[in-house]
């Protein structure tokens, strides 16, 4: 290259540069806070996404509603004053479901994850943290010969227990919904922090809680929330995890923990597919738990008589609870009540709950907190 060429390509380039330094920088994007709790507990969510159509706030307990978009391509919505407690939430752009990319708080869901929204409140709230000793969560991991997969449970073990220890303790095995797995009880349903604060306040018995997966046929997750209108499927996975819970799982927890292994110590409840199971199970084995609750049951067939062959008036003598719970708002009830008219009929002696709510966490919450607190009297 001659020196003429070179000197014009240096002076091009320098122009070039220049220029590149002279230019107006576009202003990065400011700062997003979401979700943004106000002092009156309403909450403020913010999304970003200039290039959608169309953005809904899905909040857990409600319908979806549209947010509002501004200039700088921010969708946002202000709910009024919610009350305290751990929403989940997502954001629907386009038809699409999303997390919030500035939370950190996950609701994990083997279908659909969300994020969670904490509106705090005071601390006689029982899942509310408090300044108050905590028991321990334990996480197992083994092969079912039942199932054939690797799969986990939890187990909680209340402040002061000691494997070395004389005092034994009874045991709750609390089982989870649909699309759930094994932490939703913990990382959602906030049980240990709940357990925790009604035995500091003596309104629970110190015990153990087991929470397993409960799936007896994993593949019902497979094809989404289709699989458990399947029915054929729905009953091998309530077969299969019944199996797994009393030929597994509870000898595991029994020689693994310091416990009461008898019936009257040994109690099972859960939710929505759990609730389900905890029926079906527990009533269909009496010679295992003397407690029974269930919270939003999902899944049973009409034919109840079919579903549990042997029960009738005989078990009023062996079970020492059975409590039956639904929110008034939640599709379920029908069934729920279809349930209980049919124990009625049998003469089965059970507590009918009814409660506000739609099926979610708001009331599975304080189904424990008050089933709980009628065990192991």
């Amino acid at each position: 290259m001659s020196s003429i060429f070179r000197f014009l390509f240096v002076l091009v380039l320098a122009i070039t540069s220049l220029g590149s330094l002279v230019q107006p920088q576009t202003a990065p994007p400011a700062r997003l806070v979401s979700p943004e709790v106000h002092p009156d507990q309403s909450v403020t969510f913010r999304f970003r996404a200039p290039n959608a159509q169309g953005v809904l706030l899905g909040l857990e307990g409600t319908k979806p509603v549209p947010m509002e978009k501004d200039d700088q391509g921010v969708w946002s919505l202000t709910t009024a004053p919610l009350e305290s407690d751990y929403y989940g939430y997502s954001f629907i752009a386009d038809g699409v479901g999303l997390i919030d990319p500035l939370n950190p708080l996950l609701k994990p869901n083997l279908i659909s994850t969300q994020s969670m929204v904490h509106v705090p409140g005071p601390a006689s709230l029982p899942w509310e943290v408090n300044d108050v000793s905590h028991g321990v969560l334990h996480h197992h991991f083994y092969k079912s010969g039942v199932v054939g997969d690797e799969r986990d449970f939890y187990v909680y073990t209340p402040p002061g227990y000691n494997p070395r220890a004389k005092p034994r303790y009874p045991v709750l095995y609390l089982l989870h919904g649909f699309s759930d797995d094994a932490s939703g009880w913990t990382a959602v349903g906030r049980a240990n922090v709940i357990i925790d604060n009604l035995i500091a306040q003596g309104k629970v018995k110190p015990m153990l809680v087991v929470m397993p997966l409960g799936y007896g046929a994993p593949e019902i997750v497979a094809g989404g929330f289709g699989g458990f209108r399947d029915d054929a499927l729905r009953q091998r996975n309530f077969d299969r995890f019944t199996q797994a819970l009393l030929s597994e799982v509870i000898p595991q927890v029994e020689s693994a923990y310091r416990v009461i292994a008898n019936r009257n110590s040994r109690a099972i409840a859960g939710l929505s597919m759990g609730g389900a199971e905890s029926l079906l199970t527990g009533l269909n084995h009496l010679d295992q738990f003397a407690w029974v609750g269930s919270f939003s049951s999902g899944g049973l067939q009409p034919d109840f008589s079919a579903q549990f062959p042997s029960l009738d008036a005989g078990a009023n003598q062996r079970l020492r609870a059975l409590w039956v719970a639904c929110g008034v708002d939640d599709g379920l009830i029908g069934p729920n009540r279809k349930f209980r008219e049919w124990l009625k009929s049998k003469g089965i002696d059970h507590a009918d709950i009814e409660t506000p709510g739609v099926h979610s966490w708001m009331v599975w919450r304080r189904n424990l907190a008050n089933f709980s607190q009628l065990l192991f009297r």
